[in-house]
């Protein structure tokens, strides 16, 4: 048993440290989380049987990663003290020495002496302090826990006791490292893996009639656990060893109007019954739980669905209001409002709470998400998200077991700065994977739509057939008829949209962005008096840029001011004198953005402004000039800081141990690394890449953190590329990257064997033609050697999902993402652009709907205009496309199944998206992007011109956006062009579309009067 059980001293001790300085913290602030207690004492007797950790376990469990029954630590701020078994303590004596002091005393068969050993634990906490904290709610007995209360009880009057429930949970269990998100993440992927295995099963049992109980329907399901094979298939992770999975919370099957949402019974003896089945189940990975829960409807009725819907609805609200610094009752009273918006008869189904923290503990009594839990959502937490509705009336019951019904969704999260991640996504909770229909007839009426769809397609397919004789004819009917399917196609698109953005947002959901509120800032400057600078004695206006304060004589007494209470300096000569104005934030300045700055009390009396008058002239310029620089100072740091948020800490490399890594050498990485332009190489270890530069650098890229893996082969292109686009963000240097590259140079420096002779260029020559022939075969032998290293990183990464995606360069079309002309490309999920930097990377499934604008006749370029899913990111612009791609464009788009418009001018989209965001479902209610596509839908008509009223950018914008990026001066007239003729083809040179089609039709009519036409329609054009 030695040797199984290894405690790590370097884990305790950082937890120890960081726990008791978070608890040192807290003292100093005077904050109410530990209670003001001077010692912690933590009891554990005999084994627990359940399968439910409680907090004292958990905290052991936290601290040394394996439950120590008959065990009892004693924690002050000096230390702690254990009192154990001789057995258990030879695991904890290589604890000593370490950060945080550690006291083991052996408990033996000596009465007096574990006697004594409970005395000198007492005299640590009477030491420490008159308040102790204990678990109010500890269930441990046996001998050991009786012995130490009744020790206990004689120091009991002379000491104050508080609950430091809520402290073990905020400063030790709540916030997980990334070892324990990891686990959680292990068992939350099993655990929807035997979700799933439980709906082919009961599908299987429904679909053939079989009569089977609760009871052997969740047996069925737990005995799945000991099957290897199937977690083997499930792909978990690397290094993932099912030995290690334990049930949380066993198999729980209802279903037949019996529903008990609390789960506080196990599986009954009942039959399952085919109409609402309500299952939960969790497990266990590492001493880490996990918890999902969903319903199935068999045959639903309209009712049903409906508010399953609403459901689902309530769940995503939830987990969208989710994120770091949100106060956990306003999640509640999110979902609660938009049930009252939505259904208020249902508000009396809805439960008293949506969840609750998860971790070691399978429930945290101190982080229920009700409406009182004044507790503040932070980065790391994970938590049980349940959203249900209790005991409904069916207004169709077909029996009488259907007369009521219940409904669930349970996740388990984790809390993020962005969106949240949700550990159980495996396991669908849509309704279309929860809904299962055995009737013929409802079958039927299923399948209609999608024959419908299918014959429209067909019929799209077969348009190139046709009975017209003339070649102009034919031409025109088979480009109006697949203009005419598109058209249909986006209808369909956009009304489809239109609908799940009501869905998404229901009525009352209000701003979102309603819950990133802005709060008071506390500046403080000097903590003691002692801290000030020397100079200060002088009664001078003193600029200390050390502790970012300007100090000020002010009734003879310095007096600091924080530089983000100070809006701006300045100094105006008079005479012999000089007068420093120094103008301080107050509310009420002004309007805009600057005056968004929230107060502690803004009706208090505020201090506007300070002058001071001198002789001095030199020196009142050079504080001005102090204060206006360190001001500035004070604003990169806090931008710096908000460019930061998002940059996370990736996990060490796991490299390869037994063998040699796959490599490939002589490559470059963008972003460049520090130091000369040398080359490295990339290898590929278990859990991540590592590029090793030429100058001793390394920089590693963990599978988990891979969005997208491109391979782009050097056909058409100076470099090979495999390139790769992070989930978040990681520091390169010292900026942050969310792509990174690794190239190599497809063409090389060729040594001239004919010396100083001059060449012979003529059409033919047998070298060049050799060059040429070796250059493909190089390039050939480059695109194969990369993209077999590609497939190897999919291979390797393939637990993470990890891909390889090739752009289509035939569906590429030049723009200006950026500040120059770039070929951009489709992929299979993204629309990216790799060879210049910054790099272009837009995922298809992110992006809401597409606007192309400025497309209209006589224009030779259009810009598109990519409205992503996610509202509050601003739109993307790839600008500067020439109108040849514009029907290639349209197809594209058509064919992933995006929603696109067009129309002729530049829509403000700053203030379309600020309509968006400010109410959602009225946006959708009034015809969502329909609002934006009916300006091609109706050139002439009302809706055009509204549109353009409410959204069209005024000529002062146009000029000031064209005046920022440069994109027409740039790029409009010259490269665009030249892009295009070198890299796409070399016709249409500056034609406008008259001309074009004017062409076209007189190619059809008598060689020489076509001649004389197209000049004479020329002449005319110009």
């Amino acid at each position: 048993m030695a040797e199984e059980i290894s405690i790590s001293k370097e884990v305790f001790h950082d937890r120890l440290s960081s726990f008791i300085s978070q608890w040192k913290a807290d003292k100093r602030s005077g904050d109410a989380v530990f209670g003001g207690a001077s010692s912690i004492v933590v009891l554990v007797g005999k084994a627990n049987e359940s399968s439910i950790y409680p907090k004292n376990v958990a905290f052991q469990l936290w601290l040394l990663g394996y439950e120590f029954p008959t065990t009892l630590f004693v924690i002050t701020q000096d230390g702690i003290q254990i009192i154990t078994t001789k057995k258990k303590a030879t695991y904890l004596e290589h604890l000593k020495g370490g950060k945080v002091p550690v006291d083991v005393h052996i408990r033996g068969k000596d009465a007096e002496a574990n006697a004594k050993q409970f005395t000198q634990c007492l005299d640590v906490i009477k030491n420490a302090g008159k308040k102790v904290g204990i678990l109010t709610k500890d269930a441990s007995n046996g001998p050991f826990a009786d012995e130490w209360k009744k020790a206990y009880g004689e120091i009991a009057k002379d000491i104050e006791e508080t609950d430091c429930s809520l402290a073990l949970s905020s400063a030790a269990l709540s916030i997980k490292d990334e070892r324990e998100l990891r686990a959680i993440r292990d068992a939350s992927k099993a655990s929807s893996g035997i979700a799933n295995y439980f709906v082919d099963e009961m599908s299987e049992i429904l679909d053939a009639e079989k009569r089977i109980t609760h009871q052997a329907l969740a047996d069925k399901v737990a005995a799945k656990l000991d099957d290897n094979k199937f977690f083997q298939k499930l792909k978990v992770s690397n290094n993932f060893d099912f030995m290690n999975l334990d049930w949380s919370f066993v198999p729980i099957v209802q279903s037949g109007g019996q529903y008990d949402l609390k789960f506080l019974q196990e599986a009954d003896q009942n039959n399952l019954h085919a109409g609402v089945i309500v299952a939960a189940l969790g497990l266990r990975y590492q001493s880490y739980c996990s918890m999902v829960a969903r319903t199935y409807m068999v045959d639903p009725n309209k009712s049903q669905e409906a508010n399953y819907k609403l459901l689902g609805q309530l769940h995503e609200t939830v987990l969208r209001t989710i994120k770091d610094g949100v106060v956990v009752k306003d999640v509640y009273n999110k979902a609660l409002g938009l049930l009252k918006s939505k259904k208020p008869e249902l508000e009396k189904n809805f439960p008293k709470n949506v969840g609750c923290g998860i971790g070691i503990e399978l429930r945290d009594p101190t982080m229920m998400i009700n409406a009182k839990n004044n507790r503040t959502l932070k980065d790391g937490m994970t938590l049980q998200i349940t959203t249900s509705l209790s005991d409904i009336q069916n207004p169709q019951p077909q029996d009488k077991k259907s007369q009521r019904y219940s409904l669930i969704i349970t996740d388990t999260v984790r809390v993020t700065t962005a969106d949240t991640v949700i550990f159980t996504k495996e396991a669908a909770s849509d309704i279309e994977s929860c809904s299962f229909f055995f009737k013929d007839e409802e079958e039927e009426k299923d399948t209609k739509p999608k024959a419908k769809r299918d014959s429209r397609v067909g019929a799209v397919a077969q348009s190139n057939i046709t009975k017209t004789r003339l070649r102009h004819e034919r031409q025109t009917n088979q480009d109006a008829e697949k203009e005419a399917a598109r058209s249909a196609h986006q209808k369909e698109l956009h009304e489809r949209k239109r609908r799940e953005g009501l869905e998404t947002y229901g009525a009352g959901t209000g701003n979102i962005n309603g819950v990133a509120e802005k709060k008071f800032k506390r500046f403080e400057s000097y903590k003691r008096d002692n801290q000030f600078p020397p100079r200060v004695k002088d009664l001078i206006v003193f600029v200390d840029e050390k502790a970012l304060t300007v100090i000020l004589p002010i009734m003879g007494r310095p007096v600091p001011f924080h530089i983000n209470t100070i809006k701006n300096a300045s100094n105006s000569p008079e005479g012999d004198y000089t007068s420093l104005r120094i103008n301080f934030l107050s509310p009420g300045q002004g309007v805009g953005r600057k005056d968004d700055q929230p107060f502690e009390d803004p009706t208090a009396h505020f201090v506007r402004s300070l002058t001071f008058r001198s002789r001095d002239v030199q020196r009142m310029e050079e504080i001005a000039k102090q204060i206006t620089e360190l001001k500035k100072e004070s604003v990169r740091r806090e931008q710096e800081k908000k460019q930061m948020e998002d940059v996370v800490e990736q996990d060490k490399l796991v490299t390869v141990k037994n063998r040699k890594p796959a490599v490939l050498d002589m490559i470059f990485v963008r972003p460049a690394l520090d130091g000369k332009r040398v080359p490295g190489s990339v290898e590929i270890h278990q859990n991540g890449l590592r590029y090793n530069h030429g100058n001793g650098q390394v920089l590693d890229v963990l599978f988990s953190n891979i969005k997208h893996l491109f391979f782009q082969p050097c056909q058409h292109e100076l470099i090979v590329i495999i390139h790769v686009h992070l989930r978040n963000p990681i520091m390169i240097g010292k900026k942050k990257a969310k792509d990174v590259q690794f190239y190599r140079e497809a063409t090389e420096m060729q040594f001239d064997e004919t010396g100083n002779r001059k060449r012979k260029h003529r059409y033919g020559d047998e070298e060049e033609f050799e060059a040429e022939q070796e250059e493909r075969r190089r390039r050939a032998a480059l695109d194969k050697e990369f993209k077999m290293f590609a497939d190897k990183i999919a291979d390797a990464g393939r637990n993470e999902n990890v891909a390889v995606d090739i752009p289509f360069r035939d569906l590429g079309f030049n723009g200006v993402p950026s500040r120059s002309s770039v070929w951009i490309q489709p992929t299979t999920d993204c629309l990216i652009q790799l060879t210049e930097p910054p790099f272009l990377v837009l995922t298809l499934s992110e992006i809401e709907v597409v606007h192309l604008e400025r497309v209209q006749f006589g224009l030779k370029n259009f810009d598109m205009v990519l409205v992503f899913t996610d509202f509050t990111k601003p739109p993307a612009h790839i600008n500067t496309i020439p109108v040849q791609s514009l029907d290639a464009v349209k197809d594209w788009l058509d064919s992933v199944e995006i929603p696109f418009s067009d129309g002729p001018v530049n829509l403000n989209w700053a203030t379309i998206m600020k309509t968006v965001q400010a109410d959602p479902h009225q946006f959708f209610m009034d015809g969502g992007w329909k609002l934006i596509a009916a300006e091609s839908d109706s050139e002439d008509g009302a809706g055009s011109e509204e549109v353009e009223s409410n959204f069209e950018m005024s000529d002062s914008e146009l000029n000031e956006s064209e005046s920022e990026s440069d994109e027409e001066s740039d790029f409009d007239e010259n490269a665009s062009d030249e892009e295009s003729d070198a890299d796409v083809t070399d016709e249409s040179e500056g034609e406008d579309w008259d001309e074009m089609e004017k062409k076209a039709k007189n190619k059809d009519r008598d060689a020489g009067s076509s001649d004389e036409d197209d000049r004479g329609g020329r002449k005319r054009k110009r």
